[in-house]
């Protein structure tokens, strides 16, 4: 699937190559957007699209869940002091209604609302003949075709300025990450969704201004299009997501110190690269070939087990092999995490041929 139209200008003079949205995760009062907006250009730190959330959705009632449509208001004073886009979430056709009345440049849809088909549906409805930008932030939980789906919505009522949010996935057992990155669901996405503009939001997966620099480096390492990042000028006293808002000095810091990668045109690579990409290719034909040979003895091995009266799964030779296996990829400088991953991988598939082999010879002796 292809998105068609330029996600990296949308119309609004966006050039950079990366692009860079910030600002605070609630507007408060006009009193806080003057002043970050005064403190960007006193850092010298004017993103390429200002954000702020005028509702908010909450895990929780009682807690701070936005300003409501007098914060649209104030969105005024982003462009009369920075002259750029500006961007807020919505999570039904009234919030859509209110920002298009109010000119908001682009749209976004949160990882709550993602989750609910219903929710999206009902604003593709009310986005139906308006040309304007929408950004869709991955789901809470790693569900690729959940996020697919939304951004298909979308472009199904004819929105076709689209572009993905990863801010990473909720996952209780993980204490790292206040939503851990699971970073092959965005990089798979652009795989699936040529010239899909995917943006990383630091803010949310780590959630602690402390972490957001090492996550954002590694999101332009693995080819992400920009970063949202959340910026106020008093984090401390947010009214919402304090631990994980920077200041506009501290945006400044963090976006001089990351290493912004240049994308690869595949059309022209350098001759060193085409060189190291042909041996990349040779290896994975060997590689192949030599799967496709492994998988024969064990169509072998699943013939004879099926001779013998043998069961397909045998715990002990597997964990002979996942152990031995492990330590000499390890020993190789491959990683732990990877050698298991691998193994069980082949296993799956080896048990799957093994238990066809058995299935096969169930069903002839009932055909005779």
């Amino acid at each position: 699937m292809e998105n068609h139209l330029q996600t990296k200008d949308w119309g609004l003079g966006l050039k950079n190559e990366h692009l860079i949205i910030a600002g605070p995760c609630s507007a408060e009062t006009p009193e806080q957007i003057e002043k970050v907006c005064q403190d960007m250009i006193t850092a010298n730190v004017i993103p390429d699209v200002f954000r702020a959330g005028i509702w908010k959705p909450r895990t929780r009632p009682g807690s701070f869940e936005g300003i409501g449509e007098d914060g649209l208001k104030w969105m005024e004073i982003v462009r009369e002091k920075l002259h750029i886009p500006i961007t807020t979430e919505v999570g039904n056709a009234s919030h859509v209604e209110s920002a298009l009345k109010h000119g908001v440049d682009i749209l976004w849809i949160g990882a709550r609302t993602t989750v609910n088909p219903f929710a999206v549906q009902e604003i593709a409805d009310a986005l139906k003949g308006v040309d304007i930008p929408v950004m869709v932030k991955n789901p809470m939980n790693p569900d690729l075709e959940l996020w697919r789906g939304a951004l298909e919505r979308l472009q199904a009522v004819g929105v076709n300025k689209l572009a993905a949010i990863h801010r990473g996935f909720s996952d209780a057992y993980d204490k790292k990450f206040r939503n851990k990155p699971n970073w092959s669901m965005p990089i798979h996405l652009k795989r699936l969704w040529k010239g899909m503009q995917v943006i990383n939001d630091p803010s949310h997966i780590v959630g602690n201004r402390k972490g957001i620099l090492e996550t954002a480096q590694r999101a332009i390492n693995f080819g992400l299009d920009g970063l949202m990042i959340e910026t106020h000028h008093d984090p401390d006293n947010a009214w919402s997501d304090a631990k994980q808002q920077v200041t506009p000095q501290q945006l400044r810091e963090i976006l001089d110190q990351i290493d912004f990668k240049h994308p690869i045109q595949v059309e022209h690579p350098s001759e060193k690269l085409q060189d190291l990409r042909n041996a990349v290719d040779h290896l994975d034909d060997q590689l192949l070939d030599l799967l496709a040979e492994r998988f024969s003895i064990i169509d072998q091995i699943g013939e004879h087990k099926r001779d013998n009266n043998l069961t397909v799964f045998q715990a002990d030779r597997w964990k002979q092999v996942m152990e031995s296996r492990t330590i000499s990829g390890m020993e190789k400088n491959l990683s732990e995490k990877f050698m298991k991953e691998l193994l069980y991988c082949i296993h799956e598939e080896s048990v799957k041929r093994q238990e066809k082999k058995l299935r096969d010879n169930v069903s002839a002796k009932k055909s005779v």
